[in-house]
């Protein structure tokens, strides 16, 4: 199975990925460590994006598409993957389509995980409290969750017009949120 997995901040992304790799036995690829681990490695495409980033700008689109290109090339993606991460705006969309079209990799579904906008605060709020970070309060949140908003409603448009978004219930228990996702991507799947 092929999933991009999309929702905002605090919407138990990671989580949920993390338990979804095991339980369909696919890498989770996150394009923020995939980004981490390319400049680690020193990789020609790592080393162009740590020059960026040391200048204080955004690793471009390029940059990304060509790590994303060369992690889904790996064989042990040929079962399926989960994408995390990727695509945040629709210009990032059609780049994947036409990757995943290339490499002869389609996905299954877009997954977005919904979760009221208050209840994200509160999660962000209490995560930012945890870490010590005295720059998430209630109103920075906020504005970063408007900008996710924003540049991805698009994003989810695309999926939707082109039957590949799943929606699912982000709020309650681990458990619970994990069943809803099961269910969504069971339906019109063999299962076995």
């Amino acid at each position: 199975m092929r999933l991009v997995l999309l929702g905002a901040p605090g919407s138990g992304k990671g989580t949920q990925a993390a338990r979804l790799k095991e339980h369909l036995r696919v890498p989770h690829i996150s394009t923020g460590d995939l980004l981490r681990a390319e400049v680690a490695a020193g990789s020609p495409l790592g080393l162009q994006a740590k020059e960026v980033m040391a200048r204080g700008d955004l690793v471009s689109d390029e940059i990304l598409l060509g790590m994303l290109e060369d992690r889904l090339s790996r064989p042990d993606v040929a079962d399926g993957f989960i994408l995390d991460g990727y695509p945040r705006n629709l210009a990032q969309a059609d780049a994947l389509g036409h990757l995943l079209a290339r490499l002869q990799q389609p996905f299954d579904h877009a997954l977005q995980l919904e979760v009221d906008t208050e209840r994200l605060v509160e999660r962000l709020a209490g995560r930012a409290q945890a870490e010590g970070r005295a720059d998430d309060n209630p109103e920075s949140v906020r504005n970063r969750l408007k900008v996710y908003t924003d540049l991805t409603a698009p994003v989810i448009d695309y999926y939707r017009q082109r039957g590949m978004l799943k929606v699912v219930h982000g709020e309650g228990s681990m458990d619970e949120v994990f069943t809803r996702i099961v269910e969504a991507i069971s339906v019109g799947t063999e299962v076995g």
